[in-house]
């Protein structure tokens, strides 16, 4: 390959300091109704959300639909650039960055999509698809990008001669591997997937999960994993956070999560994750009433109209993102007594 071609087997980066730092990332849109459209209100989709993703690792973002999950990750990617806040990777702050310097950086950033049908053009071959990204950013020539759509193909298991026929033609896990090799084809160094295996078939999920921690492996590949399945974010994830109603309310690592989870909406998601063994029984935390509106969010802590445990002062006063232990960190006013 040329010097200026994407190299498809690059070394770790094993660089210390955080290649995605967001910060107090704020992401609201507007309800317009009537004849005249006028504004109704707005919806909190994403309210102060900070985190950080180092090179090669896993950053597992989970909650219940609707919470703002996927709003947060086509921010972080200015696909829907956020109202406030930060967003830099390797140091570089979007916010300063040009649309030509947004589009030099998309090499960097690259986004799997829930829908492995919907996010491929169903009117291209999968060779146009997976050549698309070589000619945007003017990479290689024809030769070349033949080439480079051949080792793409056969690095997410699929054969040669899928380059000429249609996505229609394939399975959903089929289509999701070329949505991959897509989001690959140019070596970025951080991946949103999201929701990339909700939409398959249980021993679909395995496989695809299985290419992409491959892949994270031989790329040092960084990424925002996003579910609803705490049990999948578990399997991948080297961090997890637990997002409600448009914020974090608690992040850990991912064996901490599993072990000792502070606050009271990790705990009732774990309860709900099946056992696989008949003989053990887990109690199960059931939580009541519906999840507010995003439009009007409760006052005080977000989460206290579904919560067993909340008290008069969660209904007043929001809870902070305390930094604990280990890193990790939980917004509950009653943490301690809980644990």
């Amino acid at each position: 390959m040329t010097a200026d071609a994407p190299d498809l087997a690059s070394d770790v980066d094993t660089a210390n300091q955080p290649l995605l730092v967001v910060d107090g990332l704020v992401k609201h849109f507007a309800v317009r109704g009537g004849l005249l459209l006028r504004n109704r209100g707005v919806v909190h989709a994403v309210d102060n959300v900070s985190l950080q993703i180092h090179p090669g690792e896993t950053l597992g973002l989970v909650g219940e639909s609707g919470c703002g999950k996927s709003t947060l990750g086509r921010a972080v990617l200015w696909l829907d650039p956020p109202n406030a806040g930060t967003v830099a990777l390797h140091g570089q702050d979007l916010r300063t960055c040009s649309r030509t310097e947004i589009r030099a950086l998309r090499k960097q950033m690259q986004i799997v999509f829930q829908d492995p049908y919907e996010s491929l053009n169903s009117r291209h071959t999968i060779g146009q698809i997976l050549t698309e990204p070589f000619i945007i950013h003017q990479l290689g020539a024809a030769t070349e990008r033949a080439r480079w759509v051949g080792e793409l193909l056969e690095r997410v298991g699929l054969p040669s001669a899928a380059r000429d026929k249609y996505p229609h033609e394939f399975s959903g896990g089929q289509r999701q591997r070329v949505g991959i090799a897509r989001a690959i084809a140019l070596n970025p160094k951080l991946i949103v997937c999201d929701e990339a295996v909700s939409a398959l078939d249980v021993s679909v999920q395995a496989q695809i999960l299985n290419l992409l921690l491959g892949l994270q492996r031989e790329r040092g590949l960084a990424m925002l994993f996003i579910a609803h399945d705490l049990a999948v974010v578990k399997h991948v994830s080297d961090r997890i956070a637990v997002m409600y109603l448009g914020k974090i309310v608690e992040t850990a690592s991912s064996r901490t999560i599993n072990a000792t989870p502070r606050h009271p909406y990790t705990k009732a998601l774990l309860s709900a994750i099946p056992v696989p063994d008949p003989t053990r029984a887990r109690q199960r935390i059931l939580l009541t009433g519906d999840v507010p509106s995003p439009i009007a969010p409760p006052p005080g802590c977000r989460f206290h109209t579904r919560c067993p445990h909340a008290v008069d002062r969660c209904r007043t006063e929001e809870p902070r993102l305390e930094i604990i232990d280990g890193g990790a960190s939980v917004a509950c006013h009653r943490w301690r007594e809980l644990a």
